[in-house]
């Protein structure tokens, strides 16, 4: 499922197209996605796109009235084409004066296209969501101050979008083992000095992501088609029965909440 870095990789990869650029149209060939996409998406034509952003896992796109989010869902990807035919689960294009466009293609349709008539960030998606993790408001007291009385596993804690947006599983998994903490750890019965070293992994972790374009484990490719090659660095995410880097230990699979978990049991308390 995209994450945080590859939404990102892929708003720097089509941003450059689109910016200020007018849209000549919305095709729409299978609204059949996690909400049926609106009717109102081709409000766009004619508009000029002032501003692309992310938010969370969410992409954004500012226009003169109104906008779109679009949510990549478990398989989905942007790319822009030109003068190329659809393929197989090409859902949408936004068209653009220029002759290209950008082109959704999400095989198991959990991606979403939505239309908005105001302010984006007022959308019930959005509006509810916690502090970027890049940001200077996501801090290690924030997050030790959050977690105050929380039963609920470290893990689960990172990964919920209402306390800090777009820590999804792999770099969850990841973080937590940089820090040494126990994915099954109760959230508020780890002290600030750990935050600390949690915050600064997350903050990495994801950071060396988006250099590397992403981490493609199965379906992400980029705007350019181009796979992510953060894979190449995961240290316990998928390496069940593998020696753990650091102490040789076999690395651990568990399931928390509901999501496979990875973690090294003698490096992680």
């Amino acid at each position: 499922m995209p994450e945080l870095p590859e939404v990102e990789t892929t708003l720097r990869g089509i941003e450059p197209h689109l910016q200020n650029r007018r849209i000549h149209g919305v095709v729409v060939r299978d609204g059949r996605l996690r909400w049926p996409v609106p009717a109102a998406v081709g409000r766009a034509a004619g508009q000029r796109l002032l501003k692309l952003r992310r938010r969370g896992k969410y992409l954004l796109f500012e226009l003169e009235r109104g906008g779109f989010i679009i949510h990549l869902g478990m398989s989905g990807s942007l790319r822009l084409a030109v003068g190329e035919a659809p393929r197989k689960h090409d859902h949408f294009d936004i068209e653009l004066g220029s002759g290209k466009c950008l082109r959704f293609n999400d095989p198991r349709r959990f991606g979403a296209f939505l239309w908005v008539d105001g302010e984006l960030d007022s959308h019930a998606l959005i509006r509810g969501l916690g502090p970027e993790p890049l940001s200077e408001a996501f801090t290690p007291r924030y997050l030790y101050e959050r977690a105050r009385g929380r039963k609920t596993a470290v893990k689960n804690f990172i990964m919920n979008g209402r306390v800090v947006v777009g820590v999804g599983n792999i770099y969850a998994s990841e973080s937590l083992f940089m820090a040494g903490i126990h994915p099954r750890r109760a959230a508020g019965r780890i002290s600030l000095q750990r935050y600390a070293g949690l915050h600064d992994a997350i903050r990495d972790v994801l950071s060396r992501a988006i250099r590397e374009g992403g981490t493609t484990l199965r379906d992400f490719v980029d705007a350019d088609g181009a796979p992510g090659y953060f894979a190449q660095n995961l240290l316990v995410y998928e390496r069940a029965g593998r020696d753990c880097f650091q102490c040789g230990a076999p690395i651990r699979r568990a399931t928390v909440g509901q999501r496979s978990s990875f973690y090294c049991a003698v490096c992680q308390r």
